[in-house]
């Protein structure tokens, strides 16, 4: 695909894109610059060169990724990127349609201005009068896969040259240089601090490299790219791009300013300082409103391998910070609450409060109103489906027929509206694997994890399936990476019973019991984890210890389900539903151990 000519100039839906990036254009053609990355511009330059032609995934790559080989998924995080500047309120559908397997469409009416000819013609509000162009007039209306929806070209004539030509020329390179200079100091311009800013706005400073190594330069500015890169794949999160964020290196800027120029409510600051085999990373959160510090921790490693040192240090900031900026915003007043404030209520009670039936019932209760204010918002059913299938694995439901149907609705019309939405992708992998269909719920999780890699809570997820797979080896390093990734998290307690149930799994009974007590400290109220340990104690001979935990396990769980061990097996989507690897396992450790903590045959 011909890439954009850096003289392109593209007019369409108040926007205007050319060699100086995109910026949004209001009633009297004013002019004020979108932050948006660098790949999404390239991205958005591919189909505006084509509008209405279906822009396929390859030539979309080669266009934005020439030469280098990068993952696929990196297209639909700047889809989204784009859709989320271009449709702000999508109450006319997104200007960018996707066909599903085959690639994009750019749908709305878009006007090419020719730059040779009058400057008017580029100044002009982009109704297509005067000067050359080159325009598609089509409509939003999906176009079947196939169909080009072009229009013929139309072809001005063009301004003759001569001296007035020159002294075009001489005045629209004046005004490049007035307009240059005006675009790297927009916000002089611009009133920003009249206009709130997004929610969950941030930006990303460059780390310092404390001490000046510049050989240490490297390693602080990865910091800085992945920390932006990995916010950006938080739901609702509008991150500053990194190019404009260097723009402040070395700098000594007040925060306050910094919010008010890009129009953010967040600044990351953070420095980066090493001492012979150690690196010590900090990192603190700015409200930008008031100058507040939210949040701050300090990470000391040994170097090691710089790279996965520097993917464990963004992983850990980036789930710090989407919980810290979930939880403030959580906790904004405001006297008109709606979808978006439940939902982010919602959030704020599963990162903040321990599960139990009250916590379940209260963010399930946030989605609910979510939902009501707005049926039609993915993001509150998916979270709504999940936040039912939690409660269901918890057990803390009489009603998990009924939940379990109602997800699974949730999670069709989820996906029916929004295929690629991530949050949906979970909710499927929890309803399927609810449903012991675990070979099924993989691919959701890892279609999850490959947009957001530091998801915790899937990686929890997915190390439940490895195990009933047969894929046993796989569990504690995932599970082991969540916990690096997120030592705070409240589902804590459900990776140490995991990785404690491997252990006994491998006949390692002692390892076993060490992380099963540190999850029965943390959940004590999930009859599963006191299940193994009673039959972890049973493998050890300690038989006291062992029917005082099947003696819990029975008193939570409240039903016969743990009466014998034929009801154990018996268990929906349980025993029988396991690879065979994992049930000869199974018998010769778990069901041993039960049968020495008492429990009878039936």
């Amino acid at each position: 695909m011909q890439a954009p000519s850096s003289a392109d100039i593209f007019l369409f839906e108040g926007f205007r894109l050319d060699r100086r990036g995109l910026f949004r254009r209001d009633e009297i053609a004013a002019s004020a610059p979108v932050e948006i990355g660098s790949r999404a511009l390239d991205v958005l330059g591919a189909l505006l060169q084509r509008p209405g032609d279906l822009i396929s995934r390859d030539e979309i790559m080669a266009a934005a990724w020439p030469g280098v080989v990068v993952e696929d998924n990196n297209i639909t995080i700047q889809i989204a990127t784009l859709r989320r500047v271009l449709d702000p309120d999508g109450a006319n559908g997104s200007c960018i349609q996707t066909v599903p397997g085959r690639g994009y469409r750019f749908v709305a009416p878009v006007t090419r201005v020719d730059p040779a000819t009058s400057p008017a013609s580029e100044l002009d509000s982009g109704n297509g009068s005067g000067g050359s162009i080159t325009e598609n007039r089509q409509s939003r209306d999906p176009i079947a896969p196939g169909e080009s929806g072009g229009t013929p070209q139309l072809e001005l004539p063009r301004l003759r040259q001569g001296f007035r030509g020159r002294v075009v020329t001489a005045v629209v390179g004046a005004l490049v240089l007035v307009v240059g200079a005006a675009a790297a100091n927009w916000y002089l311009f611009w009133p920003g601090s009249s206009r709130p800013a997004p929610r969950l706005s941030i930006v990303v400073l460059p780390f310092a490299n404390i001490g000046n190594d510049p050989e240490q330069q490297y390693f602080a500015d990865g910091i800085t790219e992945d920390v932006t890169i990995d916010l950006s794949r938080i739901v609702d999160m509008f991150v500053i791009s990194r190019n404009t964020a260097f723009t402040y290196r070395k700098k000594s800027v007040d925060t306050k300013q910094i919010g008010r120029e890009l129009g953010v409510r967040y600044v990351l600051d953070g420095s980066v300082q090493r001492s012979g085999d150690r690196v010590r990373v900090t990192a603190q959160l700015i409200d930008a409103e008031n100058d507040a510090h939210l949040w701050a921790e300090r990470f000391d490693r040994e170097i090691g391998d710089l790279f996965a040192l520097q993917n464990e240090i963004t992983g850990r900031i980036a789930n710090a910070l989407g919980v810290e900026l979930i939880a403030t915003e959580a906790a904004q007043p405001t006297d008109n609450p709606d979808a978006l404030d439940y939902i982010f209520r919602g959030r704020a009670v599963t990162a903040s409060k321990p599960f139990s039936r009250g916590m379940h019932a209260e963010r399930i209760s946030m989605y609910e109103h979510a939902l009501a204010l707005d049926p039609h918002s993915v993001e509150a059913q998916s979270l709504l489906a999940a936040a039912l299938m939690d409660r269901v694995f918890d057990g803390a439901t009489d009603t998990s027929t009924a939940d379990r149907a109602r997800a699974e609705k949730l999670v069709g019309q989820a996906l029916a509206a929004s295929p690629r939405y991530v949050t949906a992708h979970f909710a499927k992998g929890q309803v399927l694997r609810e449903q012991g269909r675990c070979a099924e719920a993989i691919p959701e999780y890892e279609t999850v994890l490959a947009i957001n890699r530091n998801a915790a809570n899937v990686m929890n997820a997915l190390a439940d399936c490895k195990i009933k797979t047969g894929s046993i080896e796989e569990v504690i390093p995932l599970e082991e990476h969540a916990i690096r990734l997120s030592p705070r998290d409240p589902r804590i307690g459900h990776i140490y019973f995991r990785i404690g149930h491997v252990y006994l799994l491998q006949s390692r009974a002692d390892e076993a019991i060490v992380w099963l007590e540190k999850a029965s400290g943390v959940v004590p109220e999930l009859s599963f984890v006191h299940m193994l340990l009673a039959s972890a104690y049973g493998l050890k001979g300690e038989t006291e210890h062992a029917a005082a935990e099947l003696a819990e396990a029975r008193r939570l769980r409240g039903d016969d389900r743990l009466s014998s061990i034929a009801s154990v097996k018996g268990f929906p989507g349980g025993y029988l539903g396991l690879a065979p690897k994992i049930r000869a396992m199974i018998d010769a450790t778990y069901i041993a151990g039960l049968r020495k903590a008492g429990m009878p045959e039936k």
